[in-house]
Order: C-alpha cells, then sequence, then structure tokens
C-alpha cells in the first residue's frame, strides 16, 4: 500500500503547477507539469471519491493544468479542435463510454459448484455499471484528453514544437540518474519513497542484471521514454549550430547508453531504426514512415481481429532473432486470443472496466489471461467504438500532416515536426505490444494536431485570396 508520502505528493502537485505557471513560460509549464508528473508521481495511488473518476499522477496534473490556465492567466480556452474529423472522434471517444455502461448493468458472478445450472452459487463477483457511473466515466474521458486539446492550442507553432522535444531530452537526462542506480542497485527507489513495489520484480530483471522502473508503471515504459529522449536529442543535435552539435550528440550517446542498459528488445529495436532516420534522412521520407507506423497501428487490431495475421511466421522470425523473445511473444498471441474471444461477446462497446473485460476463471474470478496491448484494453473495455475513435485521434495528426506532404511538399514545415511525428508513430507501434499510452503521447499528438490545422488554415487562406482576385473563378463560385 501507498504511505503517506505518496498521498501527499499528489496533494501538492497542483501548487507545484501553479509554482511552474508562476516561473516558466505557458509552453514550458504546461509541458513540464504533465511530464514531472509522469515522472515523479507515484504509480497505482489514487483518491477514489464518490460520483468522480480516480485522481491520480495522470488526472492531477491534468486537471490542475486545465484550471490554472483557465482561472489563472489572460489565456482564452480554445479546446474545441478546427477539424470536424477531430471533433467527431473526440465527441465519439467521450460519450461512447454511455452505451458501454448501459449495456453492462448486470454483474459477473463466480461459483464454486458448476453443473447445477439453472441453481447457481455465487461466492463473489463483478460489478455491474450503474447509471451513476456515466458521470465519472465521461470525467474520467474528458481528463485523459486534456493534454491533447491543451497541446493543439498551446503548443502547435514552431517555438512549442521545439518545447516539447527539448523537453523530452531533458526529462531523459534526469530520469537517467535514478534509472542508473536502480540498474547497479535494483528497482528500490519506488519502494523506499512510496512505501511499495508496483509491479512484480521479477519482471524487473533481465539477463543476470535489473531494468529499471523508478516510478513509472513498468520498466517497458521507462525504456519506451528513454527512447523517446534519445531521439528527442538527435533530433536536436541536427538543428544545432555547427559548433554546438556535438555537445547534442554527446548526449545522445549517454541517453543511448542508458537506453541499452534498461533492456529492452522493442525500444532498442526502434532506437536503431530511428535514429539514422531523424539524423540523416530528409524531413519528407520521416513523415510517410510515420504514416506507415501509424497505418499499421490501426490496421494490425482489425487484421488480427479477423485471423487474417500470419502469427507462426512472425513467431518464427522471432525464434530466429531470440527464443526468450519469441517465447513471450507466443505468451502475448495465446493472451490475445483468450481477450478477442472475450471481446467478441460485446464488440461494439464492450465490457466497461473493472476487469469485466478479463478472461477470467468462471469458478474463482482470478485472471487467467493478463491484457499486454493497449489496443485489446480498449477494444475489450470500449468496443470497436472507443478503439476507433482512441486510435483515430492518434492517426489522425500524422495523417493530416501526410496530406499536407503529399499536396505541398516540405518546404513550409517546421524542422520539429517530422521527429515528432516518428516519435507518435512508434509509440502507437508500441501500443500494439504494451499499454503505453500516456500524457505524453496526448501532448505529442495534439502539439502535431494544431500545426496540421494551421498549415490547412493558411494553405485556405492562400487559395481564398488567389480566388478572389481571380475574376472567372469567383463567377464560377457565385453561378455554383
Amino acid at each position: 500500500m501507498p504511505n503517506p508520502i505518496a498521498y501527499l505528493m499528489l496533494l501538492i502537485w497542483p501548487f507545484v503547477c501553479l509554482g511552474l505557471f508562476r516561473n516558466l513560460p505557458l509552453q514550458r509549464a504546461l509541458i513540464w507539469s504533465i511530464l514531472g508528473g509522469y515522472l515523479f508521481l507515484p504509480p497505482a495511488a489514487e483518491f477514489n471519491l464518490p460520483l468522480v473518476p480516480a485522481l491520480d499522477k495522470v488526472s492531477i496534473p491534468n486537471l490542475s493544468v486545465l484550471l490554472i490556465i483557465w482561472l489563472g492567466t489572460q489565456e482564452k480556452l480554445q479546446l474545441w479542435p478546427a477539424s470536424r474529423v477531430t471533433r467527431l472522434l473526440v465527441i465519439g471517444l467521450v460519450f461512447s463510454v454511455v452505451p458501454t455502461v448501459l449495456t453492462n448493468g448486470d454483474p459477473i458472478l463466480f461459483q464454486t459448484i458448476r453443473g447445477l445450472e439453472p441453481v447457481t452459487f455465487p461466492v463473489g463477483a463483478l460489478p455491474g455499471l450503474s447509471i451513476r457511473d456515466i458521470g465519472s466515466v465521461l470525467i474520467g474521458q474528458i481528463l485523459v484528453l486534456v493534454p491533447f486539446l491543451l497541446a493543439r492550442q498551446f503548443l502547435a507553432d514552431e517555438q512549442g514544437l521545439r518545447e516539447l522535444l527539448l523537453a523530452f531530452a531533458v526529462g531523459g537526462v534526469i530520469y537517467s540518474v535514478p534509472s542508473l542506480f536502480e540498474i547497479r542497485f535494483s528497482p528500490q527507489l519506488n519502494i523506499w519513497i512510496y512505501g511499495f513495489f508496483q509491479h512484480s520484480f521479477e519482471q524487473m530483471m533481465r539477463n543476470g542484471g535489473f531494468r529499471p522502473i523508478v516510478f513509472l508503471p513498468h520498466a517497458l515504459w521507462l525504456a519506451l521514454f528513454m527512447c523517446i529522449a534519445l531521439l528527442s536529442a538527435v533530433a536536436l543535435a541536427r538543428q544545432a549550430p555547427v559548433l554546438d552539435r556535438w555537445k547534442m550528440l554527446l548526449l545522445a550517446g549517454y541517453l543511448a547508453v542508458v537506453l541499452l542498459l534498461c533492456k529492452s528488445f522493442a525500444s532498442m529495436a526502434y532506437a536503431l531504426l530511428l535514429v539514422p532516420v531523424v539524423l540523416l534522412i530528409p524531413a519528407r521520407w520521416q513523415i510517410r514512415l510515420a504514416v506507415v507506423f501509424a497505418a499499421v497501428a490501426v490496421i494490425y487490431p482489425m487484421l488480427r481481429n479477423a485471423g487474417l495475421v500470419p502469427l507462426d511466421a512472425i513467431l518464427a522470425q522471432a525464434e530466429a532473432i531470440s527464443a526468450e523473445r519469441a517465447q513471450s511473444l507466443g505468451y502475448r498471441f495465446m493472451n490475445e486470443e483468450q481477450l478477442l474471444s472475450r471481446a467478441a461477446e460485446k464488440p461494439w462497446f464492450g465490457w466497461g472496466e473493472w476487469g469485466r473485460n478479463l478472461f477470467l476463471n468462471p469458478t474463482t474470478g482470478d485472471i487467467i489471461s493478463i491484457p499486454d496491448g493497449r489496443w485489446i484494453i480498449v477494444f475489450g473495455s470500449f468496443g470497436w467504438v472507443g478503439y476507433l475513435c482512441e486510435m483515430g485521434l492518434l492517426a489522425l495528426p500524422i495523417f493530416m500532416m501526410g496530406l499536407h506532404l503529399y499536396r505541398n511538399g516540405d518546404a513550409e514545415l517546421s524542422p520539429w515536426i517530422a521527429p515528432l511525428l516518428l516519435i507518435l508513430g512508434i509509440t502507437m507501434m508500441d501500443m500494439l505490444l504494451n499499454a503505453t499510452l500516456t500524457p505524453l503521447t496526448w501532448l505529442t499528438a495534439g502539439a502535431i494536431l494544431g500545426h496540421a490545422e494551421t498549415l490547412f488554415a493558411a494553405r485556405a487562406d492562400k487559395s481564398a485570396s488567389h480566388e478572389s482576385t481571380n475574376p472567372m473563378i469567383s463567377a464560377k463560385r457565385t453561378v455554383f
């Protein structure tokens, strides 16, 4: 159980956010309020109040930032997206939980004696969802989107995009210190400071050593963050003045060593693929690669659900690389099969939360299958509607930038947009394997979306100006 320090940290974080906004520019304060909470607040600790969602290391920074900007600054909030597709996806993500609640009012009972149906002997149950849960779930969905909507408004310009990359790089350097400590002495910091360990300690051991976790939910989350920090440092190095470039490259080299010590095969593979791309490849090809990542992330679950993914061939390729990795991947596939069969019972709006989406032992209620990928969690909890809205909101900024590149080329693009697209793209790919959707992902997606909307609006203004000076076009517009 979390100790009093854990709950005290959650309580004082709004005041930390207020201090950041009083002493830093708005863009930097916004980023660090959410990034700092994600990195340093205790995982799994939360305040459970009636009729509202749990207040934890994600919702408290999100709510704090929203209230500070709304009530404590002169900025006028403009949270409603300009894109009609984005509006539809936001509405779908928030309000699709209503039919989820309404179609899951029945409890799931567990019994010790089977074969006597219709007589049952229930010994436990997962509760059904009720009307009073709708408000809590709606507020929770809105709070999840706060970084996305705020980043769209305040981080969409070139300075905001650079601040985001700089924060990721600096955050990686800061977090490398406790990470290296845990690599050497074992993951102990969350126990020493917050009084508990947030996951299975066995999963933190790998290849005769330790994987760091610090204050994140799992070591895989930390490794992915280090990969993001490394890519951000490389992107900053590419745009740095020639005389200062070597400093950023040294920093990137240091982060690469830390990432290697994190012992996460997937994150190391992302880095090996993308560091040369970010450092050497033109922006237009980086954007195209990000579009491929987003397309695979969106389409894969659909193909997986239809049984069109060649699982045996994928496992054979993994076996050629590492027998241990192949075994882990096979275990994931087996769990996905069980969870897909569970989700197929309620495909449109899912089973809701509280573990109702999991494959459970009907006698004891013990969890039989463990969900890993974010996609299978969302699909099981909120069905196809929830899944398409969530993945659509993350993929849409990438597709919009790809469409802009197709129509107009890369002449007007910010130098920071391509690496951020790749960061968002690999995060979506990683969500196929792990539940690594974080507030940082929503920040990145929102900033890219805002930048894309600005580019589309500027192009529309230019087209309108051209048409107003061309009498033939004006005449045609009058006729039609």
